[in-house]
């Protein structure tokens, strides 16, 4: 994911743990560009993927012993 929402599909994994996995990787790798963030989404296709990736979501709150 990129800034003003442009994504790039880089992988479809069928399992939690397998798509964890290779996002950790991906976020390690020196070669990400500094405006990338890599995410994980599950979603019933595509469509349905990008449309909760672009979503705008309220924040959660944060309580003073949250690390």
């Amino acid at each position: 994911m990129f800034p003003f929402h442009r994504l790039e599909k880089l992988a479809v994994l069928d399992a939690f743990p397998e798509a964890s996995a290779r996002a950790k990787a991906l976020r390690k790798d020196p070669e990400l560009p500094a405006d990338c963030k890599v995410k994980v989404i599950f979603a019933e296709d595509e469509l349905g993927a990008e449309t909760l990736l672009t979503e705008v979501r309220e924040p959660r709150p944060r309580f003073d012993d949250d690390d």
